[in-house]
């Protein structure tokens, strides 16, 4: 067990030093101003990384983490204003960003793999993605429309 909190603490924190750079870079936070937001994010996610191991029942790490997430920042929760206001200065695609440059190389590692399903699914999965990047920015475009911002 301390060996996978190991490297989970260390994934964690490549993951959170890419997030504060890429939250540098794209929302102008600077690093110092986000880092306690990314210390209690980490926190969060290896108490329900811990929890998952614990009990011993069927029920996915990220379900913890949520469930651990929405109770320190509830309003009874002692200190959660200070949680809030730490992880407000964390932007989502700052977070995302990295995770999903993760997920894309781990694909590319196993395009053999991938074709091995054949043509056929290649084709699918382009058009999945070509539609769910076309659905979403008709959503984007309504939705800046509707706010007057373009």
């Amino acid at each position: 067990m301390l060996k996978n909190i190991q490297e989970w603490t260390f994934i964690l924190v490549i993951f959170g030093f890419t997030a504060i750079i890429g939250n540098w870079a794209g929302y102008d936070i600077l690093p110092l101003d986000a880092i306690p937001g990314m210390i209690v994010l980490i926190l969060v996610c290896l108490a329900g990384f811990i929890l998952n191991q614990l009990i011993p029942i069927n029920f996915p790490s990220i379900a913890y983490i949520a469930i651990i997430g929405v109770i320190v920042s509830m309003p009874w929760t002692p200190g959660s204003e200070y949680v809030v206001e730490w992880t407000s200065k964390v932007e989502l695609l700052a977070l995302a960003t990295p995770i999903l440059a993760y997920a894309g190389i781990a694909i590319g590692r196993s395009w053999t793999d991938f074709t091995k399903l054949g043509w056929k699914t290649i084709v699918v999965a382009c058009l999945v993605l070509l539609g769910t990047f076309i659905g979403s920015a008709l959503i984007a475009e309504v939705v800046l429309r509707i706010q007057g911002i373009i």
